[in-house]
């Protein structure tokens, strides 16, 4: 079978809009499905909305809306956070779609029944309506859910319960082995030390009586899944697992990186493989798991009033701006922070005065020395622009001296390998600087041999310098598109050319355009 790529976001729970978090996962899972598509993998990217449970019920209580308008409204915001970035999913699931995803959670419940996995037990504990679950006494701190600052309710009922004790050993093996890989490395040691303390049976549903909203219990309507059995599986759901047509599901599970959050990395490290291995399933290769983003050192909360809305940098600065800040500087898997000041910093000296600066000072000096046109240089006129100096590359600690053959050797073999490995690595924050990096090399390049002063001397050794500048941008632009698919687009229309246009071009023709990324900070949208 060729090579497939299939990636999944959490389906984000909509008792409330959507946050910086929310925007981190989106992108983060579009860069890695727009690599694997511009490789010509088959590549499917999932996102959604999970949509039961008692929380929801509540809220919509609270906001004196039924509750199929409340999830509605907020379903569409988060549909809207992903066009707003530029994401190309290729599905949107959510939990209420009694049509899509209602067969495959009611199938899957089948194969736990099939596997004698679900049994009938009363439950007498502690349940968090925050976290839609129930919690132990050493979970509380002062009595109350640390997370949500609220004291659980007391409840006792009868429920269905999922044997996970059974599968807990082959859990442990599948995570220590890496079968089932799980990145970074501290949330699987955090896993594991889980997992060895013991993984008991939990509960799988709860009375309907009590929570109404949601999928019955297939043959006793007294019951409502509960949402490990429910939203778990919109995985597979989304495949088309459980309708008919599996297709889709045959072709891209397993999941080869479920990105999620690390307050669900039980749900994902434990239950979900424990109900996979129940129902005879292949295990997600990859858990992507996503640090919290904070802003100057602290949790963003409105009460100190740094909330950071996505929606407000997009609109002002343009989604690949965005995009650009989140892949740079918040590594994955790493806490992060973002502050409006670093931000600004970032968009004035890597993207303004950087990239957008290199591209637009090339292009002008080609439309003002050529009229906007030059043909490839042969390699002799390339090998004959003399070696000025070496730059070192700040990320790749590697050199380049900087005749035009060695340029093209470089590119090729540091660039854009180096690259490559970053991106096979999930290393998202270190491709991206490789390719920043290397726009301040080019930089370099032209300040080094200054054509500007070169063309009244030896305009054909500047029409070589400036080719092979020009070039190298076209190659990093190709390379760029996965994070900055606008920005990469443009850049390439610049020097007369197209993304989709796999070989290096023959000539250059200026196409002059408005600054990618205008300079002021408050400027208008660029994207």
């Amino acid at each position: 079978m060729d090579k497939k790529f299939y990636v999944t976001t959490p389906i984000f729970y909509v008792n409330a809009a959507p946050h910086l978090g929310h925007a981190y996962a989106d992108v983060v899972a579009d860069t890695l499905a727009r690599w694997h598509r511009a490789r010509g993998e088959a590549t499917f990217f999932l996102s959604g909305t999970d949509e039961h449970g008692a929380k929801i019920v509540r809220a919509a209580e609270k906001a004196n809306v039924s509750t199929k308008e409340f999830v509605e409204k907020h379903r569409d915001e988060f549909k809207k956070l992903l066009a707003s970035l530029g994401a190309q999913q290729d599905d949107f699931i959510y939990t209420s779609d009694s049509e899509r995803h209602w067969p495959g959670a009611e199938a899957f419940w089948k194969k736990l029944v099939d596997a004698d996995d679900l049994y009938k037990a009363t439950y007498e504990g502690l349940y968090c309506v925050g976290h839609e679950a129930f919690v132990t006494e050493k979970d509380l701190v002062d009595g109350k859910c640390a997370d949500h600052n609220q004291t659980p309710e007391k409840i006792a009922e009868e429920n269905y319960f999922f044997r996970l004790s059974k599968y807990k050993d082959r859990i442990k093996s599948a995570i220590a082995s890496d079968e089932m890989r799980i990145m970074p490395e501290s949330r699987k040691k955090e896993i594991l030390a889980f997992l060895e303390e013991g993984a008991v049976d939990i509960s799988f549903s709860r009375p309907s009586k009590d929570i109404s909203w949601g999928i019955p219990v297939p043959g006793d309507r007294e019951h409502t899944m509960y949402v490990w059995a429910d939203a778990l599986t919109n995985y597979i759901s989304a495949l088309g697992y459980g309708r008919g047509d599996d297709t889709n599901f045959k072709t891209f599970w397993p999941a080869d990186a479920h990105i999620i959050g690390k307050d669900i990395l039980r749900f994902h490290a434990a239950i979900w493989p424990g109900m996979l291995l129940s129902a005879g399933l292949p295990l997600p290769k990859m858990l992507l798991v996503t640090g919290m983003i904070r802003s100057g050192g602290q949790k963003m909360s409105k009460t100190l009033g740094n909330v950071i809305d996505p929606t407000e940098f997009i609109d002002q600065y343009g989604k690949d701006a965005f995009r650009y800040f989140l892949l740079r500087e918040i590594p994955l898997g790493e806490d992060g922070d973002f502050t409006r000041e670093r931000f600004r910093d970032v968009y004035e000296g890597n993207l303004a005065h950087g990239m957008g600066n290199l591209v637009s000072r090339t292009a002008a000096m080609i439309n003002k020395y050529f009229e906007g046109h030059i043909e490839a240089p042969s390699a002799e006129a390339l090998a004959g622009v003399p070696t000025r100096r070496v730059l070192k590359h700040e990320v790749l600690s590697s050199r380049v001296s900087l005749d035009g053959s060695a340029l093209n050797t470089y590119f090729e073999r540091d660039i854009a390998e180096e690259f490559s490995r970053a991106m096979f690595e999930y290393r998202l924050t270190d491709a991206i600087t490789i390719l920043s990096s290397f726009f301040s090399l080019l930089d370099g390049y032209i300040q080094d041999y200054e054509p500007y002063r070169l063309v009244k001397t030896d305009p054909d050794k500047t029409k070589a310098v400036l080719w092979n500048v020009a070039l190298h941008i076209i190659r990093a632009a190709k390379l760029l598109e996965s994070f900055m698919p606008s920005t990469a687009e443009k850049i390439v229309k610049v020097f007369g050319t197209e993304l989709k246009q796999k070989e290096d071009p023959t000539s250059i023709h200026i196409t002059l355009s408005e600054a990618l990324f205008p300079s002021k900070a408050d400027g208008p949208k660029t994207d």
